[in-house]
């Protein structure tokens, strides 16, 4: 019987893979077909644009704040001395979060709404007009919004819906679209609250769109953060407070389509309809919570102003367009990482890199002119695949799309966009003229394409997102253009591109540097944002549990000594974007200490720990910025505390002699040291190319290194040496595995006997007039401060000057003068918001010690 079972198992298996294979063979037959269908029509219809015939709703807009231009975003300026650049309710905002208790409570009266309700759908500018003057009779009104994205390059918000308890509102925005700053001053206007959950979108939706900034808001997804709720998602709000379950896939609806159905409406007055009445009951159980703790006299957290804080903290933010160096280079350096990760390094040919940033530069163009998503243009996968194969006709064009994006639909069983798009159909032969011209002039290709969509006598019609474009375009082609074509009269600039483009392969940041995981204390406070080592660092031990799978977040099982609230410290409770927080460029990213480590290496241990606070990201061009000022500002506090920035003169630890009284008098202070960089780049340069540059260069060079040995004579061994000094112990390391030293001789190079030590010793303190702290090697040798941080030391006598004359408050200052150089010379945009200038210091919330003494552990670093 068992064989028979076998025999009758095995032929029906048979026979599913048998109809399986017969479907998947009409599926593609039929795909086929429909291609073949598809591109005779649209050989037919090439000769226009689409768009002559489609409509799209947001072309009907005569006032739209951004356009698809590389211009950067503008927001609303209320004084007029002021930036554009800057909140302009940022005081009213700071007033809320730093005084949070002066607003009353007023959700507590809100009842549980009925499940069966009618809505007001604002149809008329009157009845905006109404909605405003209704809104600004009530303490707190409940808000949500519906965007659209697919169809859009900026994407734009398409309904609003708005609660005030009594009565559900459905803003039309796209009818309305050009009046709707009639709610603007409802929306600033402190002494109302406004309700939304998951905030932080929404926020900036409205200021792109409308110029709508929202002053005083409670968000109910703070509020599941402070309570320490298992999930913190609207539907989990709905089904536990109001039983009310929801289908989330309609947020993924096309909103612009007017009439919506009845079940869209449906979905979008729910999320707004219940929210006050849940607003209600997480206040409710946040003041129990305050009730519960109220008998620990030391405890200064509020769980009810907490959530107000973190609410308003959202508010804060600007929305700024992610400007990029040239269109499409962070889409293809995307690309690079995630479709073509296996085939890195010699496999992926510099053609087909070339051809994946054509076309992602021509989709990104596309898709600004037509006001269309990237991936509504081109799929990734198609332009991997076109830069793979390389079609050499349209309709080859036109197939190698269909196939990839068909691919990818086997795969996602849930893409419903044409293959190829509408915009790949109207341009396929300048698709076609871009590969063909690759070789020759892609960039006057590309410039060309665009002057055919919207020249004089363009293709594609104008509007108010596109007629910008043309312009900003034609100057950044034109300039990359010259670069290309004069390789002799901009030779500079052409190896500053490459260099800057090497600096940025090498030493950017691999993969994202916030995770953004939570730490709570075991009373469910959140003690602040981290990574995700930090998180298992914890759970390894057994000094935390996993309370949220999906985005990640501890409770730990200890009392944690420090708090972020006991302080004030509103930074560490905030999620960070991994952006450049000067210009906001996201492709790639550096981290840059802000306070340099020559000088909080010598910090008092509590005030020197690796802040987050004073650690940011930055491009490559805003690092350059930063670095350069900070280089400045050093030399400005060496002529302030009177404390060389370099050593004088290093002697050779062969050859130091006796340094008297009268001879050391010869080291005046103002006499110019030589920096490590200095010496490094001179010793490089005459050891690669001394003798074959010309005669007074190289006696230049030469006098920068015979300075640093005490104007002796130099030898090709001396200028070995020379490489190393400023070396921190793991680069002189790498440096010397990748020089390949010989073991012995490196050793005489970095490590000095006591006696030789001794007498260098003696040398820098007459050099100085102070003494030069030794630290240990793991070798147990001494070695001086100048050789592992670079400027001898510096940074030492800096800070033991002010612990001296100012103590721990005078190290605050010094490090509040340092952000200020950092701002001022930046000029940031995106910091996180709690980012703070006049910030205390105090400690590093993210590294918690254990205070059960019988459960000791040490924290671990970011």
């Amino acid at each position: 019987m068992e064989y028979k079972d076998k025999l009758k198992i095995t032929a029906l298996t048979i026979a599913s893979l048998a109809a399986l294979s017969s479907v998947i063979f009409l599926i593609t037959s039929s795909s086929k077909h429909y291609r073949r269908r598809r591109r005779k029509q649209q050989q037919k219809q090439s000769s226009s644009c689409y768009l002559q015939s489609h409509q799209k709703p947001q072309l009907s807009f005569k006032r739209v704040l951004l356009d698809n231009s590389f211009s950067q975003s503008k927001h609303l300026n209320l004084h007029a001395a002021s930036s554009s650049n800057l909140h302009p309710y940022e005081a009213e905002i700071k007033s809320l979060i730093e005084n949070p208790e002066s607003f009353e409570d007023c959700y507590s009266d809100h009842q549980k709404m009925s499940e069966f309700f009618s809505y007001v759908w604002i149809e008329t500018e009157t009845q905006l007009k109404d909605l405003a003057h209704t809104l600004s009779k009530h303490k707190v009104f409940a808000v949500d919004t519906e965007q659209h994205s697919l169809r859009s390059f900026l994407g734009f918000t398409a309904l609003i819906q708005i609660s005030t308890g009594n009565e559900d509102y459905l803003v039309d925005t796209i009818a309305f679209h050009d009046v709707m700053g009639v709610l603007a001053p409802v929306f600033a206007d402190p002494t109302i609250c406004k309700v939304f959950h998951g905030a932080d979108n929404d926020v900036l939706w409205l200021q792109r769109d409308f110029h709508i900034y929202v002053v005083n808001l409670f968000d109910t997804a703070k509020a599941c953060e402070v309570l320490s709720k298992p999930q913190k998602s609207l539907a989990y709000l709905l089904e536990t407070y109001c039983g009310v379950a929801t289908n989330k896939l309609l947020q993924r609806e096309d909103w612009r389509q007017r009439p919506l159905s009845a079940e869209m409406l449906e979905y979008a007055q729910t999320d707004a309809h219940y929210l006050l009445y849940i607003a209600g009951c997480l206040i409710a159980e946040l003041k129990l919570q305050d009730r519960d703790n109220s008998n620990c006299p030391n405890d200064k957290f509020d769980f009810v102003l907490e959530a107000r804080r973190r609410s308003n903290m959202i508010c804060l933010q600007l929305y700024a367009k992610e400007v990029e160096a040239f269109p499409g280079e962070s889409a293809a350096s995307s690309i690079f990482s995630r479709h073509l990760n296996g085939q890195r390094g010699s496999s992926i040919s510099y053609e087909t890199q070339d051809l994946v940033r054509c076309f992602c530069t021509w989709r990104d163009l596309m898709a600004r002119v037509h006001d269309e998503s990237l991936r509504y243009v081109l799929s990734d996968q198609a332009i991997v695949a076109l830069a793979v194969k390389v079609p050499a006709t349209p309709e080859e064009i036109f197939d190698t799309i269909a196939e990839a994006d068909l691919n990818v639909e086997n795969l996602n069983l849930n893409s419903s966009l044409p293959s190829p798009s509408p915009v790949v159909c109207s341009h396929l032969d300048d698709l076609y003229h871009l590969i063909k011209d690759k070789k020759s002039n892609a960039d006057e290709v590309l410039l060309q394409i665009l002057q055919n969509c919207l020249g004089p006598n363009g293709s594609c019609p104008l509007s108010v997102y596109n007629y910008a474009l043309l312009i900003n375009c034609d100057l950044i082609m034109k300039n990359r253009l010259v670069s290309k074509q004069s390789p002799v009269i901009n030779s500079k600039q052409v190896a500053r591109k490459a260099s800057r483009e090497l600096f940025v392969q090498k030493f950017s940041c691999k993969s994202p540097v916030y995770h953004n995981c939570r730490i709570y204390a075991n009373d469910g406070r959140l003690l602040c944002y981290c990574d995700r080592r930090k998180l298992e660092w914890y759970l390894r031990r057994d000094l935390a549990k996993l309370v949220d799978d999906d985005a990640l977040a501890i409770m730990l099982l200890f009392e944690p000594k420090g708090r972020p609230e006991d302080e004030g410290n509103d930074f560490y409770i905030q999620s960070k974007k991994n952006i450049c927080v000067g210009c906001g460029e996201g492709s790639h990213y550096l981290r840059y200490r802000i306070i340099p480590s020559c000088y909080r290496m010598h910090f008092p241990e509590h005030l020197k720990s690796h802040r987050s606070h004073d650690i940011v990201l930055l491009c490559v061009d805003c690092h350059e910025l930063a670095h350069a000022a900070a280089e400045k500002y050093k030399k400005q506090v060496a002529k302030e505390f009177g404390i060389p920035l370099f050593v004088r003169k290093v002697v050779d630890s062969k050859e130091i002699p006796v340094i008297s009284e009268s001879s050391s008098s010869l080291m005046n202070v103002e006499e110019t040291g030589v920096s490590p960089l200095h010496l490094r780049t001179a010793a490089m340069a005459l050891l690669r190319h001394g003798q074959r540059m010309p005669l007074k260069r190289r006696e230049e060079l030469t006098q920068i290194v015979m300075q640093y040995y005490g104007g002796r004579e130099i030898s090709e061994e001396d200028l070995e040496r020379a490489l190393l000094v400023g070396m921190s112990p793991h680069e002189r390391r790498r440096f010397e595995k990748k020089r390949r030293f010989a073991s012995k001789h490196s050793t005489e190079v970095i490590l000095l006997d006591k006696e030789q030590m001794g007498a260098a010793y003696t040398m820098a303190v007459s050099a100085t007039g102070n003494s030069l702290e030794k630290a240990v090697t793991k070798d147990g040798l001494e070695t001086t401060e100048m050789e592992s941080t670079g400027h001898g030391p510096h940074g030492k006598q800096v800070v033991d000057h002010i612990l001296e004359e100012y103590g721990e408050d005078g190290i605050r200052q010094f490090c509040q003068r340092w952000r200020q150089v950092f701002v001022e010379a930046v000029h940031p945009r995106f910091l996180p918001a709690g980012w703070d200038v006049m910030h205390s210091g105090r400690r590093d919330f993210g590294e918690f010690s254990v205070y059960n003494p019988t459960n000791k552990a040490p924290a671990a670093n970011t």
